[in-house]
């Protein structure tokens, strides 16, 4: 990584967090020095990240649909000490573990990783979800199957998140979220929509 790109992550870095903003940059050191592409390529980027969070302030049952190398339930876990996070995917990438063990066990210990696709929907007992960020497959009817499987688990004015809403690369969540007739917003390539 040149110094110019060192310097403008540190910058980018400045809208997260201290907590999270320093898993960031050790993860992000540990991608490049391993050739991680995918995490580099499909993580999200630190302003994405800043305004989930912000979303997330003062819920403390979160569930993300597409774990990947765990960087984003990472930084919700950091975020705040008193959140757990459940987080679906069903290919389990290698690469996790590593990013895992760079935040703490006691971070580690408020995610549970399920290894399922994001359309099993929650299991018997779990706890009504306050954040439901939806970021696995980015086709039209996964997106789909996924809100339709985690409707019904909503808490009382959850918010649900759809990431990757505004890239040109994946029309298929605009698709999904306009044949539901959500209302919400657009907010820095996500799209929002609060439950009543």
């Amino acid at each position: 990584m040149s110094a110019r790109a060192k310097l403008r992550l540190l910058l980018a870095l400045r809208v997260l967090p201290w907590r999270v903003a320093r898993f960031y940059w050790h993860a992000w050191r540990h991608a490049l020095r391993d050739d991680d592409r995918f995490s580099i390529a499909s993580a999200a980027r630190p302003a994405e990240l800043a305004q989930l969070l912000a979303l997330a302030r003062g819920r403390r049952v979160v569930v993300e649909l597409g774990t990947g190398t765990a960087w984003s339930a990472l930084a919700l876990a950091l975020d705040d000490r008193a959140r757990t996070i459940v987080s679906y995917d069903p290919s389990v990438r290698v690469e996790r573990d590593a990013y895992l063990a760079l935040a703490g066990a006691d971070t580690r210990a408020r995610i549970e990783l399920r290894a399922e696709p994001d359309s099993a929907g929650p299991h018997a007992g779990d706890q009504p979800v306050e954040l439901l960020f939806i970021d696995s497959e980015h086709e039209r009817e996964p997106v789909l199957a996924a809100f339709a499987a985690w409707r019904d688990a909503l808490a009382p004015r959850a918010v649900v998140v759809f990431h990757d809403y505004g890239h040109p690369a994946y029309p298929g969540v605009r698709e999904a979220v306009r044949e539901l007739g959500l209302s919400g917003e657009e907010v820095g390539g996500v799209f929002v929509w609060r439950a009543a």
